[in-house]
């Protein structure tokens, strides 16, 4: 017999957002304690374990993804929407970060759920994304009073097709660090400990993300996920960049590079930068140059993302439009729609920037996404590590916001 007097039951939903997977839980089905809440979700997942075999995640960060969902804290708002980033080799969750993609399967849940009454031709749903203390607006397609799953809207890195999703970001730039470009600068020189310098720029638009050339990184701007992770000294390289980037913008402590534990901060990000041109995908598709405008390769938790992610190509497309940024120096001038050639093929993504003063501003940052409803049900976790003591039992970003510790 199974004896579920030793089991704790939690609802759960496993749904795709974009090219994201993972567990969507109810704010209120938690526990209280940010310490132990944390502590049951690495539990759900199976974290840490490369594979993950002990739990619901995916055994990869783009399947390792988690909202926190519940009533809205705003009056604009339909739904709360806090994400996390489950590490998978450490045990932690990281909610200085948001994602894009996933945010695609929070509107449709709270449309599922009822969070939203459904209109035609689509409803807009206004997620409140504690992460950023930003409005995302997501719009489901509804025909007939139903909401509409069958379409013929493709995203590379998913097989099929379904019913388009338009995640729009208003008022997207600044969203980490209070301005679109953190430094004040298009261009910055980051060197290296070995004397080694990188010219990069910095972006906060949806996400912070720092983009460097990949031929100043000795590659071509179309490798694959083998190419790049398996050369530790390129990861080592791109990972250094990444955090004398992180300190000069504030995100990382100086004390935390000096450590001798590795960093932990998901943010900012990292993204190799290339003119568009021919490469065979990660599942065999041939993109030409000519059906990208530009070429790019995102880093995520030390790896190669295989796709990519939305978040950042909104952060891509706003560099794009700026005089002077490395991306703006391989796009053409004036176009507010960017497609980016990426490991699973091209990703579509659109901004606008206006001039304000001596800045930027966002005015609009939109994606078409697809998202599906995987699974429904309840999760389990022995009795006992609700029993733990959890005060210390395991890591919490150490800026994490004061607003998402609270529960």
């Amino acid at each position: 017999m199974y004896d579920y007097g030793q089991i704790h039951k939690i609802p759960a939903v496993i749904m795709r957002g974009g090219t994201s997977k993972g567990l969507i839980l109810r704010k209120a089905d938690l526990p209280a304690d940010p310490f132990l809440r944390d502590e049951v979700i690495l539990r759900l997942y199976g974290s840490p374990d490369s594979s993950q075999i002990d739990g619901l995640g995916g055994g990869t960060s783009l399947t390792s993804k988690l909202a926190i969902v519940g009533p809205p804290s705003l009056p604009e708002a339909n739904i709360d929407y806090t994400f996390g980033q489950v590490s998978i080799e450490k045990k932690m969750i990281d909610y200085n970060v948001t994602c894009g993609n996933f945010v695609s399967a929070v509107g449709l849940y709270a449309a599922e759920e009822g969070y939203v009454r459904l209109q035609e031709p689509f409803t807009p749903v206004n997620i409140y994304n504690t992460n950023t203390g930003k409005m995302i607006i997501v719009e489901i397609p509804v025909k007939d009073g139903q909401i509409e799953y069958d379409g013929d809207f493709v995203i590379d890195g998913v097989p099929g097709t379904s019913a388009q999703i338009m995640i729009n970001f208003p008022d997207s730039g600044g969203a980490f660090t209070g301005r679109l470009l953190p430094t004040g600068r298009p261009v910055d020189v980051i060197r290296l400990k070995d004397g080694r310098q990188f010219e990069v720029s910095v972006v906060d638009c949806a996400n912070v993300v720092v983009f460097v050339r990949a031929c100043d990184l000795g590659l071509k701007g179309t490798e694959l996920q083998d190419e790049v992770n398996g050369n530790r000294e390129l990861l080592n390289t791109l990972e250094e960049i990444r955090v004398e980037a992180g300190i000069r913008i504030g995100l990382i402590r100086q004390e935390e590079r000096d450590a001798v534990s590795p960093i932990s901060h998901a943010l900012p990000k990292i993204a190799m930068t290339a003119p568009s041109s021919r490469y065979v995908s990660s599942g065999g598709k041939v993109v030409n140059g000519g059906e990208a405008d530009i070429a790019s390769r995102y880093i995520s938790m030390g790896a190669l993302h295989r796709a990519y992610a939305v978040s950042g190509g909104l952060a891509l497309a706003a560099a794009a439009q700026i005089p002077g940024t490395i991306p703006n120096q391989l796009v053409s001038p004036g176009n507010r729609c960017l497609r980016i050639g990426h490991p699973s093929g091209v990703l579509y993504v659109e901004a606008s920037i206006e001039r304000s003063g001596e800045s930027w501003t966002v005015t609009r940052a939109a994606s078409g996404r697809t998202a599906r409803r995987l699974m429904e049900g309840y999760a389990h976790i022995p009795v006992s590590v609700l029993q733990k003591n959890s005060v210390g039992t395991f890591a919490i970003h150490a800026n994490m916001d004061k607003k998402l510790a609270s529960g």
